[in-house]
């Protein structure tokens, strides 16, 4: 896998990147992961209306912003309506990302019930009619990748309904698709199956297939890619609040030693650097807040995470930030490696995309 990894005509020199994930996958985060070393990166997922409506001001700039340190982006459109997904995958287009990625795979009752995310792998023929429309809309060298779960459930009509949309996207013009191995009803319960990703991998060898799942370690990326074959590895709550996943992913596949955890003071660093990018994006009032819900994840690898995560409670301003660098972060101590999430910890790389724009 350590091959570079090609989406169209979009070269990516290392073939792991940051996975879309909604409240994470944002302006700052993207960067901080690309100067750790991720190939790629696709943007937090977005409501096909949500992006009609935001095309100006400070909202465009937060949620489609894309600049020279931020390629190869991706950016990823979920939705109910054909005409409006086509209508926004233009203007994602031509805001300057790299390619457009459809959602077809979120869990989340709430996005279900709106026929959006996941719903698509119970419906082939409406799945089938968005892609054909957003192929259309979009320019001939833009690439079309998909988003999915192996299917809606564990039904044998379920997989049927997978390959399905798998062969008819392919057939349609799809670039690449990205494949988490649990179905929609098993949302993040029990372990994704990577064995069925080795069988799509051997079924369709000339696609670019790309993993996800479980891939909270850089061992476990490895295992993933020398088990499956994929062409890449989409890492989404693995390296939230843990930008140096993507170096220690590197050195394991290189063969070099596996770096230490990050110790305090360069967890510190990367909250300054990371703060720095907030403010820049957002302005100083929002980045509180915005790193707020971050600080929450770094702490996790902090030796005495609990009583950090105590803090943030009563975080709400600059001062606040600057009082938990100096008392939680201002001794160096070793850290720790981020510890796998819990099912509801990070629910869904499209969670909060539910509640935008309805």
């Amino acid at each position: 896998m350590q091959r570079p990894l090609k989406i169209g005509d979009v070269g990516i020199d290392f073939p792991a990147g940051l996975g879309a994930l909604a409240g994470y996958s944002d302006w700052p985060f993207r960067v901080l992961c690309r100067r750790f070393g991720a190939g790629f990166a696709v943007a937090e997922v977005l409501l096909d209306r949500f992006v009609m409506s935001v095309t100006k001001g400070s909202k465009a700039g937060r949620f489609i912003r894309v600049d020279d340190e931020d390629h190869p982006c991706g950016a990823q459109l979920m939705g109910d309506d054909p005409a409006l997904f086509a209508q926004a995958a233009q203007t994602l287009a031509a805001r300057g990302f790299d390619w457009i990625d459809l959602n077809f795979a979120c869990p989340v009752r709430k996005v279900l019930g709106k026929c959006r995310g996941g719903w698509f792998l119970g419906h082939p023929s409406e799945a089938l009619h968005v892609v054909a429309v957003v192929r259309d809309a979009l320019p001939p060298e833009m690439p079309l990748t998909l988003k999915l779960r192996r299917g809606l459930d564990d039904t044998q009509a379920a997989e049927e309904h997978f390959h399905r949309i798998v062969e008819g996207a392919w057939n349609l013009g799809v670039t690449a698709m990205t494949v988490h191995p649990r179905t929609v009803l098993q949302r993040y319960q029990g372990t994704a199956d990577w064995e069925f990703l080795a069988r799509l991998r051997f079924r369709r060898p000339d696609r670019v297939i790309l993993g996800s799942g479980d891939l909270h370690s850089p061992q476990l990326a490895c295992r993933m890619a020398e088990e499956t074959g994929v062409d890449g590895l989409w890492i989404a709550r693995g390296a939230v609040g843990y930008p140096w996943f993507f170096a220690e992913l590197r050195a394991v596949l290189d063969g070099r030693p596996l770096p230490p955890p990050p110790s305090i003071f360069e967890q510190r660093r990367v909250l300054e650097e990371h703060f720095s990018l907030a403010v820049a994006a957002y302005g100083p009032d929002r980045a509180v807040s915005v790193m707020r819900n971050f600080a929450f994840q770094y702490a996790k690898i902090h030796p005495q995470g609990e009583a950090v995560r105590q803090s943030l409670v009563q975080l709400k301003s600059r001062s606040d930030w600057d009082d938990l660098l100096r008392i939680w972060y201002g001794v160096d101590l070793p850290g720790l490696r981020k510890p796998p999430p819990i099912p509801s910890d990070i629910s869904c790389d499209s969670a909060k995309a539910a509640d935008v724009s309805g």
